[in-house]
Parts: C-alpha cells; sequence; structure tokens
C-alpha cells in the first residue's frame, strides 16, 4: 500500500504542474483577447488608429533584453542558495553534497546563460539603431 500513496502523492505533483502550465497559457489567451476587442472597438467606432496606439494596445513596449537580464539575475542569485541547501543536506546525508552542488553550478550557468543573451539583445538593439524596438 505505500508504493499506492507514492504513486498518489506524484501524480498529485504532476496534476498541481499540469494545472498551473494550462492556467497560465489561458490566463495568457485571455488577456491576448482582451487586447484585440479593445482595438477591434476602436476601430469600430471610427477613431484614427496610428502605430503607437496599437503598440500600446497590443502591449509593445517590452523589451527582451530587460527580461532577460532580470531572469538572469534572479537565477544567478538562487545558485548560491542551492549550495546553500547542499550543504544543510549534506549534514544529513554525505553523498548528496557533490550532486547538489552540481545542480547550483547548472542554475549558475543558466543565469550565465540569460545574461550573455540578453547583452546580444541589447547590442542587437544598438545595431538596429532602434532602440526602443518591442518584440
Amino acid at each position: 500500500m505505500n508504493g499506492f500513496g507514492e504513486g498518489l502523492a506524484a501524480l498529485a505533483f504532476w496534476g498541481f504542474i499540469a494545472a498551473v502550465v494550462v492556467a497560465g497559457i489561458w490566463y495568457g489567451l485571455r488577456e491576448r483577447q482582451a487586447q484585440y476587442d479593445t482595438l477591434s472597438r476602436i476601430i469600430e467606432s471610427g477613431q484614427d488608429i496610428d502605430e503607437d496606439v496599437v503598440e500600446k494596445i497590443l502591449g509593445g513596449g517590452k523589451r527582451v533584453d530587460v527580461g532577460l537580464r532580470i531572469a538572469g539575475l534572479i537565477v544567478i542569485f538562487v545558485a548560491p542558495g542551492l549550495a546553500v541547501l547542499a550543504w544543510f543536506i549534506s549534514q544529513l546525508s554525505e553523498p548528496w553534497l557533490m550532486p547538489l552542488l552540481g545542480v547550483a553550478a547548472l542554475v549558475a550557468f543558466v543565469g550565465i546563460g540569460l545574461l550573455v543573451a540578453a547583452r546580444f539583445a541589447e547590442k542587437s538593439y544598438q545595431q538596429d539603431g532602434a532602440s526602443n524596438r518591442t518584440i
């Protein structure tokens, strides 16, 4: 019966992860639909629409490099936390230290990769001469 409880716990965990993913996708779709509805109402009312209004309504103004830099910094600061967690867990079970330090290193490299990607995106904006270009 112990295996059944573990299986049920694993199923509940993955069910929660799936629910969060589906909810995020649903929220994004609803938000995008609301933006299109707003734009449609403006067009139906006969008002003049310029490019700035369309960009503002459709969520313009988001720069890729800023988002990548923020994500990179957050992930970089998670890595030392994982290393500290590895040390605490190693006090209970020594064999877990190196694998968890490896996980911390992997997270640090992901953060570094995000920061490098942010730098490339920023250079791309500068080379195009469109520092206010959005996604």
